[in-house]
């Protein structure tokens, strides 16, 4: 059974989201503030967490920070609509998506359903292995694998699926939509600025700003030069 930690210290929310998420069969964790939210996270090993940003004893942020020296869960993060700087500071320690309070419990639940195919969908086995190749990168789709001059380099989930669609599509402008449909799904609602910081991540993790390419006002190419 999936399993997603709640963290938030409205007891409301908590009750609010577990109603929509219990009927979609998943098993949930609830945890009220930051010190017993990443105990909760350590202990029960969660598919997914949901994040507010606002927690007393460890706001959302720190745990996430601290989350990420020792895992990938796939992290939803909740703020304030009017804290941007909380969005951005989140996605740049990590997190993989974020929804905006006062949220729509249904949006939620798409946004969760959503990665949680894609999550099930990688980790599948695959009958071949496929490998995109290229002069300084080499990207084992099969084993959600990528190498750079021979180094690997660790991608969350997040980073590896964007870093794959632009290099099935070498050489192809895609815009921040395409992506955010091609990695998010198409359920997604939030702003693109969450393609912007995570491919801020991938590019300072290859160590080559040449191998992805911003196209100004429309979106990204990637241009490894094949084999």
């Amino acid at each position: 059974m999936t399993k997603i930690l709640i963290v938030d210290d409205e007891p409301s929310i908590l009750k609010l989201i577990s109603a929509y998420l219990e009927p979609e069969g998943y098993e949930i964790f609830t945890a009220e503030d930051g010190i017993a939210g990443l105990k909760a996270a350590r202990a029960f090993e969660p598919d997914l967490i949901v994040l507010d940003v606002m927690l007393p004893g460890m706001d959302g942020v720190e745990v996430l920070t601290r989350l990420r020296r020792e895992s990938d869960v796939y992290v939803i993060l909740l703020t304030a609509k009017t804290e941007e700087m909380d969005r951005v500071v989140g996605l740049t320690v990590g997190a993989d998506d974020y929804v905006t309070k006062p949220f729509s419990p249904r949006e939620l639940t798409a946004r969760i359903k959503s990665a949680m195919r894609r999550i099930h969908n990688a980790s599948k086995p695959k009958d071949a292995r496929s490998v995109l190749s290229f002069e300084h990168i080499l990207i084992d789709i099969s084993a959600r694998k990528v190498t750079v001059d021979d180094n690997i380099i660790e991608l969350t989930a997040i980073e590896f699926d964007l870093l794959k669609s632009l290099a099935e599509n070498k050489g192809r402008v895609l815009s921040r939509e395409q992506l955010l449909e091609n990695v998010w799904g198409e359920s997604y609602f939030g702003e693109t600025r969450v393609v912007d910081v995570h491919l801020g991540h991938v590019r300072k993790k290859l160590g080559r700003e040449d191998l992805i390419a911003t196209v100004r006002g429309i979106g990204y190419r990637f241009e490894g030069k094949g084999l």
